[in-house]
């Protein structure tokens, strides 16, 4: 394996990574009072996007975590949907 591609491979895992802790807050609570709509929206668009490139370039590494970061953003925006307009759960 190719230093470039290590590089990849551990920006990767921790872009990745970072967003674990908001994706189980938000299941923990189903809190989705601060999470904005329009943001989750354009963001899943824009990982689908990576997620395309990645594949098409054969570039690995992208795809891996693009595909796991779409996930978990699909996840939260797919509570975010559902949950809008309820009350705030008690924690």
């Amino acid at each position: 394996m190719q230093a470039s591609e290590l590089i990849g491979y551990a920006a990767a895992a921790l872009t990745t990574a970072s967003f674990v802790p908001q994706a189980l807050h938000t299941f923990r609570t189903r809190d989705v009072s601060g999470i904005s709509l329009g943001m989750y929206a354009a963001f899943v668009a824009g990982i689908s996007l990576w997620l395309l490139y990645g594949w098409l370039m054969q570039a690995w590494p992208v795809v891996l975590a693009n595909a796991i970061t779409l996930a978990l953003a699909s996840a939260i925006l797919g509570m975010k949907l559902r949950f809008k307009g309820r009350p705030h759960p008690v924690h």
